[in-house]
């Protein structure tokens, strides 16, 4: 019985905790009087916890604020400096590593190219093992002040894998499309990565860490449900439920991008045929250029003949559009408005986002056409209540939302520390600095 009460008090004090902290991350700076409204603590309480948290290096004063014939009252916020985060964006082109202090501010970052040599496990492990050590070094950083490393990645995550050599079980991987088949994707970076065994490894889909991102801190927040389209050389989405605050908050990530769009249609990288991925991923409409007959070299990279084919179709007041490129463009915002009817007909989403690195090339030519096909496809009461716009947090997207899976595990453990073997699972469960970071993608 003892032991039970201890373990609800350490709870108790834990949730406390999460509850200061994560609405001073979200809404704050906050006075102590405003975080008594909103986390429902009496003063008692959060004069205790703003005591613990602020010892701890994790709160600061943020200016004072003049109140209603009283006293001035003293703003506090989340320290930036309280620890670090690595988000790794395990993308379709490169792989890319940055490193941000508790604001998601970025204090280094570096990029490894994956044309040459594709999806090689040994290799992409290789190049998270090199891009840690060297945003680490480059910001000056102590490893140990690192609170978690989050990976987005392609495909298919599988939480309870096969046992590593500590007894532990971490995340799998099933990326049909890239050729991984079940690879142990967080034991091979556990054993790889030079950083303490404290610090837990979060490994999410690309496309939900991108949508987790949006539904923090750009075109997402404030939304009680959205859908976030993920369209680079692949596509994928996720569907988020819920306020970013709210314990039965879900978000699902989803192989959109292997729905069906066209009955016997073009063959797709996963071996299915008529995916939406071989009419909208910009591996496929490079592919789909070349067969029209599209001016690119044999060895042009997806990024360039998107360039490319955009150019053709564009190319400005003194040009003449190529008719081969507009109508192949026309096909690809049909079958996108097609399938993002799908996702309002089937979740009836606020709002539809659209990111990834191809999707913000694409977006600012396609987007009328694209809702424009949405609404002939969906249903009119439900696309009456859709927007659908471009994404607001750029190609770092994926890398932001990848550095959130740490975060939202701090936040919830009220700013404790990781614990040796702690669990790299996702909970289910700020910022001022990341909007006006990316304030330049908003359309």
């Amino acid at each position: 019985m003892a032991e039970r009460n201890r373990r609800t008090v350490r709870d108790l004090r834990r949730g406390n905790r999460a509850r200061v902290l994560q609405r001073l991350y979200f809404d704050g700076p906050l006075s102590r009087q405003e975080l008594g409204p909103v986390t429902g603590l009496s003063s008692g309480s959060i004069s205790n916890v703003v005591t613990e948290l602020a010892a701890e290096g994790l709160l600061e004063e943020a200016g004072v604020v003049d109140s209603d014939g009283g006293r001035p009252r003293t703003l506090l916020r989340v320290a930036p400096d309280g620890g670090l985060l690595v988000g790794i964006d395990i993308g379709e082109t490169r792989v890319r590593v940055e490193l941000f202090d508790l604001s998601l501010t970025e204090l280094a970052r570096t990029e490894r190219l994956l044309a040459q040599h594709g999806y090689d496990v040994e290799r992409i492990v290789a190049h998270v093992r090199t891009g840690v050590a060297d945003v680490l070094r480059d910001a000056g950083a102590d490893p140990r002040r690192l609170l978690g490393i989050g990976i987005g990645v392609p495909g298919i995550i599988e939480r309870d894998g096969p046992e590593g050599p500590d007894g532990t079980r971490g995340a799998v991987v099933h990326g049909q499309t890239i050729g991984w088949r079940a690879v142990p994707f967080e034991q091979l970076l556990r054993e790889a990565v030079d950083v303490p065994p404290e610090v837990p490894l979060f490994i999410d889909n690309g496309a939900k860490t991108l949508g987790q991102a949006e539904m923090w801190f750009g075109g997402g927040r404030g939304a009680g449900a959205a859908a976030i389209a993920l369209i680079g050389s692949g596509v994928g989405a996720c569907v988020d439920h819920g306020d970013i605050l709210d314990e039965d908050r879900t978000s699902l990530a989803l192989e959109w991008g292997h729905t069906t769009v066209q009955l016997r249609g073009r063959r797709c990288r996963c071996g299915s045929i008529g995916c939406l991925e071989a009419y909208a991923g910009a591996e496929a409409l490079r592919e789909r250029w070349r067969e029209a007959g599209g001016p690119l070299p044999e060895d042009a990279d997806d990024e360039t003949a998107l360039a490319a084919l955009l150019a053709a179709a564009y190319p400005g007041r003194r040009g003449t559009p190529d008719p081969v490129a507009l109508a192949l463009l026309d096909e690809t915002a049909e079958c996108l408005g097609a399938a993002l009817a799908d996702l309002v007909n089937l979740f009836l989403p606020e709002r539809i986002l659209i990111g990834g690195w191809a999707g913000l090339l694409l977006g600012p030519r396609l987007l009328p056409e694209i809702r424009r096909y949405a609404n002939e496809y969906a249903l009119s009461h439900a696309a009456a209540r859709t927007t659908i716009e471009m994404g607001r947090l750029g190609p770092d997207a994926v890398t932001v939302g990848a550095a959130t899976l740490p975060l939202a595990d701090f936040l919830t453990r009220g700013g404790s520390r990781p614990d040796p073997g702690g669990s790299g699972t996702p909970p289910r469960t700020a910022v001022e600095a990341v909007r006006e970071r990316h304030r330049t993608w908003v359309t």
